[in-house]
Formats: C-alpha cells, structure tokens, sequence
C-alpha cells in the first residue's frame, strides 16, 4: 500500500477512488503536499456537515468514464455547477431530468449550428464521456450555493497533472478552450502535437462575441479523421439511462 493509500486507510483523510488507470497515471500527484492539504480540507468540509457538490461518488466521474488511453477530446470547465441536484462530475453536463443551464444551452445551439443535430431534449453528456471526451472541470467540488469556494483549495494542481498526462498522449488530442480561464488551463499543452480549439465561454454573457459560429465540433471530427481516430458522434440519444 503506497502512502497515500495508507493514510486513506487509517480515515485521516478523504480517500481519493480513482479509476485503476488514473489511479497509476496520478500516482505522483496524489501525494503532493497539495493534494495532501486538499484531502484534509474536505475532511473538515465533510465533518462540519457542508453540503458538497457533486455527491462524493461523483467526484472522478469524468476519469471513470473516459479511462487515459481512451481520451480523443478535451472540454475544460472551471468548478462545479452550485445549485442541488445539478451537479454529477462532468463539467456542463446535469443529470437527467434537469434542465440545461445557459451555458449549454449555447453549446447545443453551436451543435446544431456546425452539424445540423437536433437540440437534444436534456443536458446529460455522458455518451461524449462514453466515447472519449474527458468532460474536466478545473475544481472539481463546490459548497452549496457558494460558486468557486473550492478554487484555490489544491484542485487545480490535481487537475492540471491530469492535463499533463493527457499531453504526454502519444496519439494527437483535441483540446476544446472556451473561455479565458480554460486557455490558461491548457497553456502547457503542445500545441505542435494536439489540436487546442479556442474560443470565448459559450455563457450569455459572452457566446455571440465568438463562441456560437466557432465550428470546433466539425474542426474536432475532421482533425481525428485526418490523424486515423475515429470521431465523436455529437449526437446525444433522447432516451438517456
């Protein structure tokens, strides 16, 4: 048992279950002083009674549905939706059942508009988790009602080691930026070797300055064809599970 498993074990702190995969690829990463302060802050958070979003067995949902091997797509969000019930690890995506927030709103009307897909009637993107697109949030919990209150609490040097993993890939990645926050995310990224799409956030607030009529669906596909991977089918099922 390496040592972060072992204080896991002993409950001094938050156990990290990730997927066997990530689990090695992050190996170095989870015992950082970092990642150890960051287990100890959710210990706190937990034990005072916080409510936490997503639930703790969602917190590596990306990584659980999109193992390292099998990443083709990078989408980068920054921290969790706040309010109940919305948020389940993937970043713009809600569950079943819950109505699309603004942001995606947007996402799906550039969909329709760079491929001609039908709005799907949900906000469930787990079939593009499903097929390789790593739906990563920077910070990957929140607190009730209080946006961004775990930023700067040890997430971002987490996620940025799975980002670097993710660049060391020898196949070719298409890493989709939207936003100022998620370009400096991504700065390490070897643009030579992988495809970095940028635009501003598909938000209300910034959508018609760039992002709708950014065609990075279209630009995405045509960039694995081109390498021999296959591309993502964008195409969301009506019926979700």
């Amino acid at each position: 048992m390496d040592r972060f498993a072992d204080r896991a074990a002993k409950g001094r702190m938050t156990a990290f279950s990730l997927p066997q995969d990530w689990q090695t690829a992050l190996r170095a990463a989870l015992v950082t002083p970092e990642t150890l302060a960051l287990q100890g802050f959710l210990d706190a958070e937990l034990a005072a009674g916080k409510t936490i979003f997503p639930p703790q067995d969602a917190w590596f949902r990306a990584l659980e549905l999109t193992p390292l091997d099998k990443v083709r797509v990078v989408i980068l969000g920054q921290d969790p939706y706040h309010g109940p019930g919305q948020a389940h690890g993937l970043c713009f995506s809600v569950p079943p059942g819950v109505r699309p927030p603004p942001s995606l709103t947007n996402i799906y009307k550039e969909l329709g508009s760079d491929l001609s897909l039908p709005r799907p009637p949900h906000g469930f993107l787990e079939h593009w988790a499903r097929q390789g697109v790593l739906l990563l949030n920077s910070v990957l919990t929140v607190e009730m009602a209080k946006a961004a209150s775990h930023s700067k609490k040890g997430w971002e040097p987490f996620t940025d080691a799975i980002i670097a993993r993710v660049n060391g890939k020898a196949e070719p990645v298409v890493f989709m930026l939207w936003g100022a926050y998620a370009h400096k995310k991504a700065a390490t990224v070897d643009g030579r070797r992988h495809l970095l799409l940028k635009a501003v956030h598909p938000s209300p607030l910034s959508a018609h300055a760039g992002f709708l009529g950014c065609k990075h669906f279209s630009q995405c596909n045509a960039f694995l064809v081109s390498n021999r991977l296959p591309p993502i089918d964008w195409t969301l099922p009506n019926v979700v599970p």
